[in-house]
Protein backbone atom coordinates (compact mmCIF):
# COMPACT_ATOMS: atom_id res chain seq x y z
CA UNK A 1 0.00 0.00 0.00
CA UNK A 2 1.22 3.44 -0.92
CA UNK A 3 -0.14 6.93 -1.62
CA UNK A 4 1.13 9.70 -3.89
CA UNK A 5 1.63 13.34 -2.89
CA UNK A 6 -1.20 14.24 -5.27
CA UNK A 7 -3.60 11.76 -3.66
CA UNK A 8 -2.57 12.99 -0.21
CA UNK A 9 -3.23 16.62 -1.17
CA UNK A 10 -6.85 15.74 -2.07
CA UNK A 11 -7.71 14.31 1.34
CA UNK A 12 -9.60 16.18 4.10
CA UNK A 13 -7.55 17.31 7.09
CA UNK A 14 -7.76 15.25 10.28
CA UNK A 15 -8.81 16.88 13.53
CA UNK A 16 -8.24 15.81 17.12
CA UNK A 17 -11.48 15.96 19.09
CA UNK A 18 -9.98 14.93 22.41
CA UNK A 19 -8.70 17.04 25.29
CA UNK A 20 -5.31 18.71 25.05
CA UNK A 21 -3.68 19.28 28.42
CA UNK A 22 -0.61 21.52 28.48
CA UNK A 23 1.71 20.74 31.39
CA UNK A 24 3.90 23.78 31.93
CA UNK A 25 4.05 23.97 35.74
CA UNK A 26 5.80 21.36 37.93
CA UNK A 27 2.75 20.97 40.18
CA UNK A 28 0.71 19.62 37.21
CA UNK A 29 3.09 16.76 36.42
CA UNK A 30 2.10 14.25 39.10
CA UNK A 31 -1.63 14.08 38.23
CA UNK A 32 -0.91 13.90 34.51
CA UNK A 33 1.59 11.08 34.94
CA UNK A 34 -0.70 9.21 37.32
CA UNK A 35 -3.41 9.26 34.66
CA UNK A 36 -1.06 8.22 31.85
CA UNK A 37 0.52 5.38 33.83
CA UNK A 38 -2.87 3.65 34.02
CA UNK A 39 -2.75 2.93 30.25
CA UNK A 40 -1.00 -0.01 28.60
CA UNK A 41 -0.22 1.93 25.39
CA UNK A 42 0.37 5.61 24.62
CA UNK A 43 1.07 7.63 21.50
CA UNK A 44 4.39 9.46 21.69
CA UNK A 45 6.18 12.31 19.96
CA UNK A 46 8.56 15.17 20.73
CA UNK A 47 9.09 18.67 19.39
CA UNK A 48 12.27 20.71 19.40
CA UNK A 49 12.75 24.35 18.50
CA UNK A 50 14.24 24.39 15.00
CA UNK A 51 17.83 25.57 14.57
CA UNK A 52 18.52 27.88 11.66
CA UNK A 53 22.24 28.46 12.24
CA UNK A 54 25.02 25.96 11.71
CA UNK A 55 26.11 24.42 15.00
CA UNK A 56 23.01 25.62 16.84
CA UNK A 57 21.27 22.82 18.76
CA UNK A 58 18.26 22.98 21.05
CA UNK A 59 17.10 20.53 23.69
CA UNK A 60 13.77 18.79 23.21
CA UNK A 61 11.12 21.31 24.32
CA UNK A 62 7.99 19.16 24.29
CA UNK A 63 7.06 15.54 24.93
CA UNK A 64 3.60 14.52 23.84
CA UNK A 65 1.92 11.45 25.34
CA UNK A 66 -1.55 10.58 24.15
CA UNK A 67 -4.41 8.25 24.90
CA UNK A 68 -7.34 7.92 22.48
CA UNK A 69 -9.16 10.71 24.35
CA UNK A 70 -6.47 12.99 25.80
CA UNK A 71 -3.09 14.30 24.85
CA UNK A 72 -0.69 15.67 27.43
CA UNK A 73 1.90 18.18 26.24
CA UNK A 74 4.84 18.28 28.66
CA UNK A 75 6.76 21.53 28.17
CA UNK A 76 10.25 20.40 29.14
CA UNK A 77 11.68 23.86 28.48
CA UNK A 78 9.52 25.06 31.41
CA UNK A 79 9.36 22.05 33.76
CA UNK A 80 12.60 20.18 33.02
CA UNK A 81 12.41 16.39 32.76
CA UNK A 82 10.53 15.37 35.92
CA UNK A 83 11.13 11.96 37.46
CA UNK A 84 7.42 11.07 37.09
CA UNK A 85 7.61 11.59 33.32
CA UNK A 86 10.94 9.78 33.07
CA UNK A 87 9.36 6.86 34.94
CA UNK A 88 6.71 6.48 32.22
CA UNK A 89 9.37 6.67 29.51
CA UNK A 90 11.35 3.80 31.06
CA UNK A 91 8.35 1.72 32.22
CA UNK A 92 8.48 -1.66 30.44
CA UNK A 93 4.77 -2.23 31.17
CA UNK A 94 3.62 0.75 29.06
CA UNK A 95 4.01 0.60 25.29
CA UNK A 96 4.90 3.93 23.73
CA UNK A 97 4.16 4.17 20.01
CA UNK A 98 5.97 6.74 17.90
CA UNK A 99 7.61 7.26 14.53
CA UNK A 100 11.25 7.74 13.62
CA UNK A 101 12.28 7.33 17.25
CA UNK A 102 16.07 7.51 16.86
CA UNK A 103 16.03 11.33 16.78
CA UNK A 104 13.58 11.49 19.69
CA UNK A 105 15.78 9.20 21.79
CA UNK A 106 18.89 11.23 20.99
CA UNK A 107 17.07 14.38 22.13
CA UNK A 108 15.87 12.71 25.35
CA UNK A 109 19.41 11.47 26.12
CA UNK A 110 20.46 15.12 26.44
CA UNK A 111 18.11 15.31 29.43
CA UNK A 112 18.49 11.84 30.96
CA UNK A 113 20.92 8.92 31.07
CA UNK A 114 18.14 6.35 31.46
CA UNK A 115 17.15 4.56 28.25
CA UNK A 116 13.51 4.72 27.14
CA UNK A 117 11.86 1.26 27.18
CA UNK A 118 9.04 -0.55 25.39
CA UNK A 119 8.81 1.75 22.37
CA UNK A 120 7.38 0.69 19.03
CA UNK A 121 8.57 2.59 15.95
CA UNK A 122 5.79 2.63 13.37
CA UNK A 123 8.29 3.01 10.52
CA UNK A 124 9.33 -0.61 10.88
CA UNK A 125 6.07 -1.88 12.37
CA UNK A 126 3.88 -1.00 9.35
CA UNK A 127 6.03 -3.09 6.97
CA UNK A 128 4.37 -6.30 8.15
CA UNK A 129 0.99 -4.88 7.08
CA UNK A 130 2.10 -4.15 3.51
CA UNK A 131 2.37 -0.39 3.98
CA UNK A 132 5.29 0.84 1.89
CA UNK A 133 5.26 4.50 2.93
CA UNK A 134 6.80 5.32 6.28
CA UNK A 135 5.94 8.96 7.00
CA UNK A 136 3.26 9.55 9.62
CA UNK A 137 1.25 11.63 7.19
CA UNK A 138 1.21 8.92 4.50
CA UNK A 139 0.62 5.96 6.85
CA UNK A 140 -2.31 7.80 8.40
CA UNK A 141 -3.74 8.74 5.00
CA UNK A 142 -3.52 5.15 3.74
CA UNK A 143 -5.35 3.77 6.78
CA UNK A 144 -7.90 6.50 7.48
CA UNK A 145 -8.30 8.53 4.27
CA UNK A 146 -7.43 11.80 6.00
CA UNK A 147 -4.27 13.91 6.09
CA UNK A 148 -2.37 15.33 9.01
CA UNK A 149 -1.44 18.99 8.59
CA UNK A 150 2.27 19.74 9.01
CA UNK A 151 1.94 23.57 9.09
CA UNK A 152 3.38 23.99 12.61
CA UNK A 153 6.41 21.71 12.23
CA UNK A 154 9.03 24.49 12.26
CA UNK A 155 7.40 26.75 14.81
CA UNK A 156 8.99 27.92 18.07
CA UNK A 157 8.32 25.13 20.56
CA UNK A 158 10.01 27.16 23.31
CA UNK A 159 7.56 30.09 23.00
CA UNK A 160 6.15 31.46 26.26
CA UNK A 161 2.75 30.07 25.34
CA UNK A 162 1.94 27.42 22.74
CA UNK A 163 -0.60 28.69 20.24
CA UNK A 164 -3.81 26.69 19.73
CA UNK A 165 -2.45 25.62 16.31
CA UNK A 166 0.78 24.35 17.91
CA UNK A 167 -1.18 22.46 20.56
CA UNK A 168 -3.39 20.75 17.97
CA UNK A 169 -0.43 19.88 15.74
CA UNK A 170 1.51 18.37 18.65
CA UNK A 171 -1.51 16.43 19.95
CA UNK A 172 -2.41 14.97 16.56
CA UNK A 173 1.09 13.64 15.96
CA UNK A 174 1.14 11.60 19.19
CA UNK A 175 -2.53 10.58 18.97
CA UNK A 176 -2.18 9.49 15.34
CA UNK A 177 0.67 7.12 16.28
CA UNK A 178 -1.53 5.39 18.87
CA UNK A 179 -4.52 5.33 16.51
CA UNK A 180 -2.45 3.70 13.73
CA UNK A 181 -1.07 1.08 16.11
CA UNK A 182 -4.49 0.23 17.59
CA UNK A 183 -6.01 -0.01 14.12
CA UNK A 184 -3.29 -2.34 12.84
CA UNK A 185 -3.42 -4.69 15.84
CA UNK A 186 -7.23 -4.81 15.50
CA UNK A 187 -8.23 -2.82 18.57
CA UNK A 188 -10.41 -0.41 16.59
Amino acid sequence: MTITKEQLAELPIETFEGDIIVIDHPEEVQDACRCLSSYSALGFDTETKPAFKRGQVHKVALIQLSTEEKCYLFRLNKIGYPIELESIMVDPAIKKIGLSLRDDFAAIRKRSLRNPENFIDLQGFVDQFGIEDNSLQKIYAILFGRKISKNQRVSNWEADTLSPAQQVYAAIDAWACLRIYNHLIGKK
